[in-house]
C-alpha cells in the first residue's frame, strides 16, 4: 500500500514496526516470569526471515528452475556457521600482548602523519590572515575536493552554511548529497555516521554547539570508540565530530561546555582542541585524513579571532604540543581560549621579571607529555590552566603524569587553575566569575613563584 501510494504521488508513509526479543536476556536465563511460552512461540512465527522463506516456497514453479533453492541457502548458512565455529574452536587463545591492539588505527601512514602535505609546526612569515572559522573551512573544502568520500551532516549546515560559518559556500559546490541538513536528533544522525564510516566513507558531523554531542553519548562511547577494537581492526572509523563550545557571551549552561576531559577518558577517540587559526587548519586537515574517530572542539570565543595561515596545504599530526612562548621561571600549560589568556598574563608577568614558558598541547588525546616534561625540567614549576571543571579533569591528569615522570625536576607544588565546579550561569557578572581570567592566571603564577 505504501509503495502504491508513493508512486501515485500521495507522498511518504510512516510505518510503525514492532520488534520482539524472543531469546532470554542472557544465555542460561529463563524469562517466563513476565511472559508465556505461547507468547514467544507466536512471535517466532512472525519472524521476517521465516515468513520470507514460507513466501518463497509457496510461489508457483518457474521455468527455467532458479540457480539455487531455499534449501540451498539453508545449507549454505548452516555450513558457514559450522565453519566459523570450527575455526573459533581450533584457533589458539589470543596472546596477552595483543590485549590493547586495534584501540586506534594500525595504519602507519596515519600514525606517523605521512600524508600528502607537509607537517609544519609554526606559521612561516606571511601576510595572509584568516579567522579561525575560515581556516577550518578552507581545510574542509580542500579535503572535500580531494576526497569524494567526505560528507557533512548537521543542523543548518547546508544552504545556511552553519551557525558559525563552518560550511559556508560548500553547499553550492558539493550539493545536498554531501551537505546533509539533519533534524534535531543527535543520537540518530551520529549513529548513521557510525554506520557510514564502517562502509568506507568519511562523515563529518557538525553539532553547531558541542553540548549536544552528549545526546549521542551512547553511540560515541559504545559504538564509535570501540568499533575498531571489536572488529580487530577489520572495520575503520574515519569519523570527525566537531562543534563549538566554551564559556562566553552569556550562552549559559546548555551552550558553554567543551567536555574534552570526559571524552579523553574514552579509549579509541582522538580529542583535538585548537587555540588559533594556524593550528585549527592544520589539525583539521589531519583529522580529515585520520582513520580514527576525532572530536574537534572549537571554542566559540576563538571562531572570529585572526592569525597567519599559509596558502599551501599543510597538516599538524596529533600529539605534538606547541611551545607558544619560551621562559625560564615557570611552565604554564593551557588549552584553547586559555592559551590566549595565558599569553596576555605572560606579558604582564614579564614586565614584573617573571619568565613564563607557555605550552599549548593542541590535542588532549593523544597528549604530548614529553614536551611538558622537558619544559618543567627547565623551569621547575608548573601551572595548568583549563576553563573546564577541576575534579577528574585535564589539569589533574597532567599533574599526575608530571609527578610520576618528572618529580625530581619540580621546585614547588604543581598548581591547577580551572573553572568553577558549577553549571555556567547566564548573567555576565556571574559568567566571568566561573571561568579563569587573565588576572587570575597572573595571580596564580605569582603565588606559585612564592612557594
Amino acid at each position: 500500500e505504501a509503495i502504491v501510494r508513493a508512486r501515485a504521488g500521495g507522498g511518504p508513509t510512516l510505518r510503525d514496526c514492532k520488534t520482539y526479543r524472543t531469546r532470554a536476556h542472557a544465555e542460561g536465563m529463563g524469562d517466563f516470569t513476565y511472559r508465556t511460552r505461547e507468547e514467544v512461540a507466536a512471535w517466532k512465527e512472525k519472524c521476517p526471515i521465516a515468513r520470507l522463506r514460507r513466501s518463497l516456497v509457496s510461489l508457483p514453479a518457474v521455468e527455467p528452475e532458479p540457480a539455487c533453492t531455499v534449501e540451498d541457502i539453508d545449507n549454505e548458512v548452516a555450513a558457514m556457521i559450522q565453519d566459523a565455529r570450527a575455526f573459533a574452536e581450533s584457533s589458539p587463545v589470543p596472546s596477552a600482548e595483543t590485549a590493547t591492539d586495534h584501540v586506534y588505527s594500525q595504519n602507519p601512514a596515519v600514525a606517523s602523519g605521512d600524508r600528502p602535505g607537509s607537517a609544519i609546526e609554526s606559521p612561516a612569515a606571511t601576510d595572509r590572515i584568516l579567522t579561525f572559522a575560515a581556516a577550518t573551512l578552507e581545510a574542509l573544502d580542500e579535503a572535500m575536493a580531494a576526497d569524494p568520500a567526505i560528507f557533512v551532516m548537521g543542523e543548518g549546515i547546508g544552504v545556511r552554511g552553519g551557525n558559525f560559518t563552518t560550511t559556508l559556500g560548500l553547499y553550492a559546490k558539493y550539493g545536498a548529497e554531501r551537505l546533509c541538513d539533519t533534524p534535531i536528533c543527535e543520537r540518530g544522525f551520529v549513529g548513521l555516521a557510525c554506520g557510514a564510516a564502517m562502509t568506507g566513507t568519511r562523515p563529518v558531523v557538525d553539532f553547531m554547539f558541542i553540548d549536544f554531542i552528549n545526546d549521542a553519548f551512547g553511540e560515541i562511547v559504545n559504538q564509535i570508540a570501540k568499533m575498531q577494537y571489536m572488529s580487530s581492526g577489520r572495520l575503520r572509523m574515519p569519523l570527525l565530530l566537531r562543534g563549538c563550545g566554551g564559556v562566553g557571551h552569556s550562552a549559559a549552561t546548555h551552550h558553554s561546555g567543551l567536555y574534552h576531559s570526559i571524552y579523553a577518558h574514552i579509549p579509541g577517540l582522538r580529542v583535538v582542541v585548537p587555540s588559533n587559526p594556524f593550528d585549527a587548519r592544520g589539525l583539521m586537515a589531519y583529522a580529515l585524513r585520520c582513520d580514527d574517530p576525532v572530536l574537534f572542539l572549537e571554542h566559540r570565543e576563538l571562531m572570529q579571532t585572526k592569525g597567519p595561515v599559509p596558502q599551501e596545504h599543510y597538516q599538524l599530526p596529533f600529539g605534538r604540543a606547541r611551545v607558544v612562548r619560551s621562559g625560564t621561571d615557570v611552565t604554564v600549560v593551557a588549552l584553547s581560549l586559555m592559551v590566549q589568556h595565558a599569553s596576555l598574563a605572560a606579558e604582564q608577568l614579564s614586565a614584573a621579571g617573571i619568565s613564563v614558558e607557555l605550552i599549548d598541547p593542541r590535542t588532549v588525546s593523544p597528549l604530548d607529555l614529553e614536551t611538558i616534561l622537558q619544559s618543567v625540567a627547565r623551569t621547575g614549576r608548573l601551572l595548568i590552566v583549563d576553563e573546564a571543571f577541576g575534579p577528574c579533569g585535564f589539569a589533574s591528569e597532567i599533574a599526575a603524569q608530571v609527578v610520576d615522570a618528572g618529580f625530581d625536576d619540580l621546585d614547588g607544588p604543581i598548581k591547577r587553575l580551572h573553572g568553577a565546579f558549577a553549571p555556567t550561569p547566564y548573567a555576565p557578572s556571574l559568567e566571568r566569575r566561573v571561568v579563569p581570567q587573565v588576572s587570575d592566571i597572573v595571580r596564580a603564577v605569582q603565588d606559585l613563584m612564592r612557594e
